[in-house]
């Protein structure tokens, strides 16, 4: 008598079947898959941090010349490149914060309320995240324009603003709907207001959604170039100022201030984990 026959029988849980031989190969075919994956993701950000420590020997940092440190001790060599990365960092961290308040507040108030052409604002959060880049662009270009406004900083800070919001708000949603909304009932049961409610229950439980929506709305602002092309006129953004340097010299001090930027993205994201895990254990 089998095993299944005698567990039947005896009116034991039959055991369980086994093939033989596809575990293995699958489990082994997916790992592999997996690991190619992520080598077509993180080589390119591998050739960055390696050829920041390269010695060109000409204008064009594309070739491996040999290894220095020369780059790494003078990173603001170029003042050009310096400007165009710190307009980068102050539009990123600007429209940030602008569009950090306003999606939040929007996410908020998907989630919670119930008003007439809430379907279309959902509509509208969508659209620029799924329109070209390019028509975006070229439609902000042709607002300004209409309105008589010189492309620059302003219009640079306001475009970013305006693709920010949507994917701050699908962020916080996320987040913001997962919540218990009994914890402010009990919280203004026992005599808080709704703005004390708000800032010292609400607003702590859904910071980790805040967080990493500030996140990605800074990496996305920090990015950007094809809207930043139509929108920045005489403004030259680090994006831009890297597209120009591919005509007439691409210097490692390039790979530098890149390199740092993701050592930088790398650790506040590492520290932003931790205290995560400090709150879930205390």
């Amino acid at each position: 008598m089998t095993a299944t026959a005698m567990a039947e029988a005896t009116g034991e849980p039959t055991p369980p079947k086994t093939v033989k031989g596809s575990p293995k190969w699958g489990d082994l075919s997916l790992r592999i898959v997996a690991g190619l994956v992520l080598l077509y993701l993180f080589l390119p950000i591998f050739v960055i941090v390696l050829f920041s420590f390269n010695k060109p020997a000409g204008k064009f940092n594309y070739t491996w010349q040999g290894f220095t440190l020369e780059n790494w001790a003078d990173p603001f060599k170029y003042p050009a490149l310096t400007e165009a990365l710190k307009l980068s960092l102050n539009i990123a961290a600007v429209s940030t914060a602008v569009a950090l308040v306003l999606g939040t507040l929007v996410a908020i108030a998907l989630v919670r309320q119930r008003f007439r052409g809430q379907k279309a604002v959902d509509t509208f959060l969508v659209l620029p995240l799924t329109a070209p880049e390019v028509v975006m662009g070229a439609s902000l270009l042709t607002l300004f324009l209409d309105l008589g406004w010189a492309a620059g900083y302003t219009t640079i800070l306001i475009a970013h603003i305006a693709f920010e919001v949507s994917f701050i708000a699908m962020t916080v949603r996320a987040r913001v709907r997962g919540f218990d909304w009994t914890l402010e009932d009990a919280s203004m049961d026992l005599g808080a207001s709704p703005t004390r409610t708000f800032f010292k229950v609400t607003l702590p439980l859904i910071v980790p959604g805040i967080v990493a929506a500030a996140m990605l709305s800074f990496a996305l602002s920090l990015d950007d170039f094809i809207i930043t092309y139509f929108v920045s006129g005489s403004a030259v953004t680090y994006p831009l100022y890297v597209n120009a340097a591919v005509k007439a010299a691409v210097p490692p001090q390039i790979n530098v201030l890149a390199t740092a930027i993701l050592v930088i993205s790398l650790l506040l994201l590492a520290a932003g984990t931790l205290y995560r895990r400090k709150r879930i254990d205390v």
